[in-house]
């Protein structure tokens, strides 16, 4: 499959980027020029124009603060009031004198490099931020490890991050502070409206909780090639060709139990909303058939009436949603059907009520649906010390460390959903609306999930990684799903589960793969 958006860790990025600068190719004027380019179009959509707009560049010492001074220079070219506020005694020298060469004026809140550069307050370089049109902050680049902003230039980023009337931010390569590698976001940050990263996405812009702090990403070609052959990247974000590669569709010779079938155990008298969501889901995700297990099936059929009712042939499994721990028949009908996800290879989709369930060791093809609250218990009762908070802070850490010990797939849901499987497989799913942070979501979502695994469940075991995959285009067309069902506004969980027909339609009308 054709993966759009990859991102590769900053010693990937590097060792891409030695040879090159060994050989003398010119990267930093590609990248600045680039990013001048993309400052420009800012500035015609917001003002219509170019010339007579003003800029301030935060520039740090290091070439991410080359990269920025040498676009400042290339605007201030262009007609552009340039300021650049230098937050290191050490700046690219190079790029300050290309400033100060196109008429650009600088300052710095470090000490002073030379007695041409005079020194302002805090907050007398925020004031210069405040009548700007636009601030690139070239403070920090993808040496950084994260931690936020320190030092004066965090008491700078934090006074422009404050002001009332905030100007456009143009991250440089990644918003500085952010952790370039794990997505981390502690300490002072300055959230970007864009971000122009060069060479490739870098981990950080995709995954939570510093992908927040992002913005619209562009990613700029220049020049570093492909990755080096056997390496992998270090987060993937699928988009739709990729998702439509990875649906099960079916073709002329096609019948129910060749299309999958998926057993569901959800839901109880207390809760039968999540049954007749999951297996709404599953019927119109495009399953073969759908079976139930449990108490409500009456409910379930007057919803859905070709689900059936009873034990029988399935191909993967749907546990947990809407099971309170005190339902006994729920629990041993969750407790036997993972004998045949032992024993017979049977995929399983394990969420809420059933993740207690979750025998002590199983294969990448059981998907733990979390979120980060049980993902936090789920570790503690393995042995880890984390809480809810930790999980929320490092998303992608925790997934990993939860597939390590468990075997499963991971899925962990929020705002980004973090999915972690075999081989170091990683994504990094931002499709869905804040608007699906609704009851039942997550029910809907097992379902679609549940479909996709007995879809392609020979598949998975020939290669376990798919998985991982699988679990990213269900949380993609959820997603989709939820913007279809209501565009821009509120959505309820059986709204969602309405919309997945033509959703996936439109998804493989796209990619031109609808079926026969």
């Amino acid at each position: 499959m054709s993966l759009v958006r990859v991102a590769w860790t900053s010693d990937q990025v590097r060792a891409l980027e030695e040879p090159l600068l060994a050989a003398g190719v010119p990267l930093m004027e590609r990248a600045s020029f680039a990013l001048a380019v993309h400052v420009a179009g800012v500035l015609r959509e917001r003002r219509g124009r170019v010339g007579g707009a003003r800029a301030v560049v935060l520039a740090g010492g290091g070439n991410n603060g080359g990269d920025a001074l040498h676009a400042g220079a290339l605007l201030a070219g262009r007609g552009v009031e340039v300021w650049a506020v230098t937050t290191s005694a050490r700046v690219h020298a190079a790029g300050l004198a290309a400033v100060r060469a196109a008429g650009g004026r600088v300052v710095t809140v470090a000490d002073p490099e030379g007695p041409d550069v005079r020194r302002v307050p805090v907050d007398e370089a925020a004031a210069l931020a405040a009548r700007a049109d636009v601030v690139l902050d070239g403070v920090l680049g993808i040496g950084a490890r994260g931690g936020g902003v320190g030092g004066v230039a965090g008491a700078l980023v934090s006074a422009v991050g404050a002001l009332p009337d905030r100007p456009f931010v143009v991250a440089v390569d990644v918003p500085s502070g952010i952790g370039v590698d794990d997505g981390t976001r502690s300490g002072p940050v300055l959230d970007a409206d864009l971000t122009v990263t060069f060479g490739a996405a870098k981990p950080g812009l995709l995954l939570p909780p510093a992908a927040r702090s992002v913005g619209r990403v562009e990613v700029v070609d220049i020049g570093l090639g492909g990755l080096p052959e056997g390496a992998r990247p270090h987060v993937v974000r699928l988009e739709v060709p990729d998702a439509a590669a990875l649906w099960p569709v079916p073709v002329a010779a096609s019948h129910k139990y060749t299309r999958g079938v998926v057993g569901v155990v959800a839901g109880t008298r207390s809760y039968p909303g999540a049954a007749v969501l999951a297996t709404t889901a599953a019927v119109r995700s495009g399953a073969g058939m759908v079976r139930y297990l449990g108490d409500v099936g009456e409910t379930v059929v007057a919803h859905r009436p070709e689900v059936v009712v009873g034990p029988g042939r399935v191909q993967s499994w749907v546990f947990g949603p809407g099971v309170s721990p005190d339902d006994a028949g729920q629990r041993r009908r969750i407790e036997f059907a993972f004998e045949g996800v032992l024993q017979r290879g049977e995929a399983a989709v394990v969420d809420a009520g059933a993740l207690e369930l979750l025998p002590r060791h199983v294969g990448p093809h059981v998907v733990l649906t979390p979120h980060a609250g049980e993902l936090a218990r789920l570790l503690t009762r393995l042995g880890a010390d984390v809480d809810r908070a930790g999980v929320e802070a490092e998303p992608l850490r925790w997934a990993r460390l939860a597939h390590e010990r468990t075997g499963a797939t991971v899925l962990l849901k929020g705002g980004v959903t973090v999915v972690a499987g075999r081989g170091g497989a990683a994504y990094a799913q931002a499709d869905a609306p804040a608007w699906l942070a609704t009851a039942g979501a997550g029910d809907v979502l097992a379902g679609i999930l549940g479909a996709l695994l007995a879809g392609r469940v020979d598949d998975l075991h020939d290669d376990a990684s798919l998985v991982a995959a699988l679990a990213a285009t269900a949380a993609l067309v959820h997603g989709r799903a939820a913007h279809r069902a209501n565009p821009g506004g509120p959505v309820d969980a059986a709204a969602v589960a309405d919309a997945l027909p033509g959703t996936i339609a439109d998804l493989l009308r796209e990619a031109g793969t609808l079926a026969p």
